[in-house]
């Protein structure tokens, strides 16, 4: 695995825009204050061409368009690490315009963003054997006032931070609309982890969830992290852009941790896209699973909530399954490296993840 060094200070920071670009608000103005804030760091920033456009359908611009500004971005010196520029929802018409290979002989750089832009953190690691950070687009660090979790993501840009944590609150409404660019997380709701752990109930398909206050004993693992939102990776899986067995069978003494949130699907649509990934072979080496909370969070339907909608796929394969983490669509959201060795451990309503870069 191919690690970036690390941004400098005073180097330059590019952005892209391979799903939504900038060009509406609050994104506009959050955009803005977002440059302006890197400014203020020290940081030099250069825009690619799509960055404030919305001519393309769910995209900035046309896919070739897209994939055209990520290649040259990634591929130049001008810049020394890219945040995309927001999520949206076709960048899997991207991905054929994406120079995978170029990007696995050109000098890594960290590339940021999350949603859609699974399409290419993922697809970093399992084509080009390149790490990519799974977290906050541009727009968001615009807010007037940083929470903890953006200063912990730009520390990891900088080669300040090996380690993530979860937070105490979490945003379920936010604030942020046309009128109010700058808001920052609404932080409403108390962080309540979840937890499956195996060896239980083997003989029954009532898989136990258990509480924080539950699990008596720390939760520990280690292996490689690959993952993303899943309504992008249920896309990619299949097609010719799925080389997951083959990256798992070339990582598999390190086995594989799987990150996992859901953006537009409901609980039977995250219950089908599981199953599909288990029978495509993703979870051969599989040392445990990590759960983002789900946009459509306590949202259950026919009987079924969010919670065995994983389980009751995962749990045949006898790791633990840590649910309801800072991953993803509601934020805060911890900076998950695509591709790195985690080290994870969890207890109580506690997460820290270690990230060996190797």
């Amino acid at each position: 695995m191919r690690y970036p060094k690390p941004l400098e200070q005073n180097g330059t920071i590019g952005f892209v825009a391979p799903s939504f670009g900038c060009a509406t608000e609050p994104y506009k103005s959050a955009f803005d204050k977002a440059l302006e804030n890197f400014d203020k760091m020290g940081y030099k920033t250069v825009l690619g061409p799509n960055c404030r456009l919305d001519k393309g359908i769910g995209i900035s611009n046309k896919p070739k368009a897209c994939g055209d500004e990520l290649n040259s971005a990634y591929l130049s010196d001008e810049s020394d690490v890219i945040i995309s520029c927001g999520g949206g929802e076709l960048m899997c018409e991207v991905v054929p315009y994406i120079d995978f290979e170029a990007v696995s002989k050109a000098n890594p750089k960290w590339y940021m963003g999350f949603s859609d832009n699974t399409n290419f953190t993922f697809l970093s690691a399992t084509l080009s054997d390149t790490a990519a950070i799974y977290g906050p687009c541009a727009a968001t660090f615009g807010m007037n006032k940083w929470h903890e979790s953006l200063y912990d993501c730009f520390k990891l840009l900088t080669g300040e931070l090996d380690s993530v944590h979860n937070y105490d609150l979490w945003e379920k409404e936010g604030l942020r609309d046309e009128e109010h660019p700058f808001e920052p997380y609404n932080l409403t709701e108390k962080m309540e982890i979840k937890y499956y752990i195996p060896g239980e109930n083997k003989e029954s398909e009532d898989f136990t969830i258990r509480s924080a206050e539950e699990v008596k004993n720390p939760v520990a693992f280690e292996g490689r992290l690959l993952g993303g939102c899943m309504d992008c990776l249920q896309v990619l899986c299949g097609t010719e852009f799925d080389k997951v067995k083959e990256f798992c069978e070339k990582y598999k003494e390190d086995g594989i941790i799987f990150f996992l949130e859901a953006c537009d699907l409901n609980v039977m649509s995250i219950r089908r896209v599981l199953w599909q990934m288990k029978n495509s072979g993703w979870f051969s080496y599989v040392k445990g699973f990590l759960i983002g909370r789900p946009m459509h969070f306590d949202e259950g339907f026919l009987g079924l909530d969010q919670y065995h909608a994983v389980v009751d796929i995962l749990a045949e394969y006898n790791v633990p399954v840590i649910m309801d983490l800072d991953i993803g669509h509601l934020p805060p959201q911890m900076p998950i490296v695509t591709g790195a060795v985690a080290e994870v451990n969890c207890h109580g309503n506690n997460f820290n993840m270690k990230y060996k870069f190797k």
